[in-house]
């Protein structure tokens, strides 16, 4: 069998598992493809076993909810909100479980020469839960949303270049940028970008929770827990339960012995520390995603003791990263190097020489910068990430060697990113993956964002981030990431101790594609229009 007839009849399996093809056709492409019957009834019964089914109502434990959630999608900060986000409502592009960039709302897109004007056109199916049609002016409405003076939208940075957002039509929308953005189709992926509803005043109904998602919301209470029921007039592909519960789960211990005690079918994290348990329960599914997400311990660059760049270096300088992987990740995490770049995105600089753990030079910037005997408040909580608090105090006892007092101080799970994140000027962080350096730098790094979460300016780094964007030449784009990414790591105020991997589990019986998104846990946010029960 030639390598052409091999590809056809794994594409042909494919459609077969995820129920896009008929039995009759199936057999009928595989006979074309060069398999005979037997071979082919074989590779149907294989196929078709793993296909989705639809059923069932799916329990969903998340880790991360707060009572201050609202359905505005400009306000989007919880997995909570940006999970329901994904189950309810749909955005212009989606990122698949290969990592690469697919259609949502969005049939196709085109850029001018210059990638300063890109056209959009969209799905004429698709349909809010209240029956309008999704249309262009609803899509001109959201972003709108998130551009202007007034707007409170924490994804106002990633739209700062977007000169003016056009409907041609029903079904066609063009964006009209200063300059150049080579990205633009990938940013549309950003969770707060979600379509809503048009007003007549050109605003958007938030309010309502009215979709265009998957599943539509029946009821709900913020921070605590969302019912929601398939969509019938669902555009995309999936959807296989017939209702979706999201229960907030911030407790690890209460979100563990839910999943072992079958109280819900999966669980967006599982806690690190009793992984290798879990995976030994044949009722239990582990998975253990790499991932571009990463945690971070901003320092407030305008704040003392860290408007000292010296100060800034050696608490950079005085953690030990590979033993924090060790014994607080149990090896489910990558190394960072102090400048928020994964190796998972585009324009990885790997010739920067890796930070490693060094009390003596920390004291001795510590020295220098007339700061002995100092000591900081780091802010946490264990809703932030699997063993965010063991990790604060294993680092506290890493200071000690420079000289450095880390007081760990345990927040409360509810509120944490309302009320400390983004407030205190030490904090412990967990960040999604994001598709692009562009979008990861705009949103935490650019002077003037609302999520610049360590308050650092640099002005070298906010000019190269304005001509990379619009740089058309790969290799080009690389040099000036690869000093920006110099600029974060020596300059910036925030220390990046690794990139974790997404650890979230199952109950044995959810089935899921053979490849999982790693830009959110649970399959990149999807796991409700992406997973199905297998019996």
């Amino acid at each position: 069998m030639s390598r052409k007839d091999q590809d056809l009849i794994n594409r042909i399996a494919e459609g077969a598992r995820k129920g896009r093809i008929s039995r009759r056709d199936f057999m009928n492409y595989s006979a074309a493809a060069g398999l005979a019957t037997a071979g082919a009834t074989s590779l149907w019964t294989k196929s078709a076993a793993a296909a989705p089914q639809r059923g069932g109502t799916f329990r969903w434990g998340i880790h991360d909810g707060n009572t201050g959630d609202t359905h505005d999608p400009g306000t989007y900060v919880t997995r909570t909100m940006i999970f329901l986000g994904h189950t309810h409502r749909s955005y212009m592009t989606m990122i698949n479980g290969d990592g690469s960039l697919g259609p949502d709302l969005a049939d196709a897109w085109e850029a001018n020469e210059t990638a300063s004007e890109w056209t959009f056109t969209l799905n004429p199916n698709a349909s809010f839960h209240s029956g309008r049609p999704v249309t262009a002016n609803d899509v001109v409405a959201s972003f709108n949303h998130h551009r202007g003076d007034d707007t409170t939208s924490a994804a106002k940075a990633l739209l700062a270049d977007v000169e003016d957002i056009v409907a041609d039509g029903e079904h066609t929308v063009t964006f009209k940028l200063t300059g150049g953005n080579a990205d633009l189709p990938w940013l549309m992926t950003d969770y707060h970008f979600a379509i809503c509803p048009a007003n007549d005043d050109g605003t958007i109904d938030w309010r309502s929770g009215d979709g265009s998602g998957p599943y539509k919301i029946d009821s709900g209470e913020f921070g605590v827990q969302f019912s929601l029921t398939r969509h019938d007039g669902w555009h995309g592909e999936g959807a296989w339960f017939d209702n979706v519960d999201i229960i907030v789960l911030n407790d690890p211990n209460a979100r563990q012995t839910a999943l072992v005690t079958g109280d819900v079918d999966a669980v967006s994290q599982v806690d690190v520390k009793t992984m290798a348990l879990l995976e030994r329960d044949p009722n239990i599914q582990v998975f253990n995603v790499p991932s571009a997400g990463a945690i971070t311990m901003p320092m407030f660059c305008d704040t003392a003791p860290f408007d000292n760049v010296d100060v800034r270096n050696a608490m950079k300088l005085a953690i030990n990263r590979d033993e924090i992987i060790e014994k607080i990740l149990f090896g489910a995490g990558t190394k960072g190097n102090d400048f928020h770049h994964s190796p998972a995105q585009p324009y990885w600089p790997d010739d920067i020489p890796q930070r490693e753990y060094d009390p003596d030079q920390a004291r001795a910037l510590i020295k220098k910068a007339g700061a002995e005997g100092i000591t900081v408040n780091l802010s946490t909580a264990d809703s932030v990430s699997a063993g965010a608090v063991d990790m604060a105090v294993l680092y506290s006892e890493h200071a000690k060697a420079a000289g450095i007092n880390v007081n760990v101080v345990r927040e409360p799970n509810d509120g944490y990113y309302s009320d400390v994140w983004l407030k205190k000027p030490f904090t412990l962080v967990s960040w999604g993956a994001r598709p692009t350096p562009d979008v990861m730098y705009t949103l935490a790094y650019k002077e003037g964002a609302a999520w610049n979460e360590s308050r650092w300016v640099n002005d070298r780094f906010n000019e190269l981030l304005l001509q990379a964007k619009a740089e058309l030449d790969d290799s080009l784009r690389a040099e000036m990431y690869r000093e920006m990414a110099l600029l974060a790591r020596n300059d910036g105020g925030t220390i990046i101790p690794f990139f974790n991997n997404f650890v979230y589990g199952a109950r044995g019986n959810v089935g899921t594609p053979d490849e999982l998104a790693a830009s959110w846990e649970s399959d990149g946010g999807r796991a409700a229009s992406r997973w199905w029960f297998t019996g």
